[in-house]
């Protein structure tokens, strides 16, 4: 490659200005309210660095492959993207709709954050789901891994799931080709 080459890569940092640079998308989302056929449930959690310390500036996304005839009405259905807080919290409502695949993620999720040469790919799976252990995905997972792609329901029905960067905590990420 020259030094006149300016073609970018197939990913790119997010840098440190990812609120800015995509705040119009969280206006839009903030400013649509849910529409869906289908019951919604509440994944929050935080997102922490190596060190333990909460990412700030971050963007999480998730897909919902089945929830988009549920969401008809949507710009995008099936699609969330949220920026995580000045504490790394994010929040997603989620649409469940009646139907999907036994052991299915209840969304697959994308992170991008600062530093971050290339976006991570995740998925994310509620513990009261009953068929869990037929989960395809999961099966793929080394057993003792596989809690962190686990959201643990809380008692005000939400659901609870942290996602961890890198540390013996960290989530497991996939790497799609």
């Amino acid at each position: 490659m020259s030094n006149n080459d300016t073609r970018i890569t197939t990913s790119q940092t997010i840098g440190p200005f990812s609120h800015e640079g995509w705040q119009w998308a969280v206006d839009a989302c903030a400013a649509a309210r849910l529409e869906t056929s289908a019951p919604t449930l509440v994944v929050h959690g935080i997102l922490y660095d190596g060190d333990g310390n909460p990412i700030d500036d971050a963007q999480i996304e998730a897909w919902l492959p089945e929830a988009a005839a549920a969401e008809g009405q949507q710009d995008i259905p099936g699609f969330r993207r949220t920026p995580t807080g000045k504490a790394g919290e994010f929040s997603l409502r989620l649409s469940v709709p009646e139907g999907r695949a036994a052991g299915a993620p209840v969304a697959y999720v994308t992170v991008f954050a600062r530093g971050l040469t290339k976006h991570q790919f995740t998925a994310v799976f509620l513990e009261d789901d009953a068929a869990l252990d037929q989960s395809a995905i999961l099966a793929q997972v080394p057993a003792a891994r596989r809690g962190t792609l686990v959201a643990r329901k809380e008692d005000d029905g939400t659901y609870r799931w942290d996602i961890w960067m890198q540390t013996d905590k960290e989530t497991v990420f996939f790497d799609y080709r």
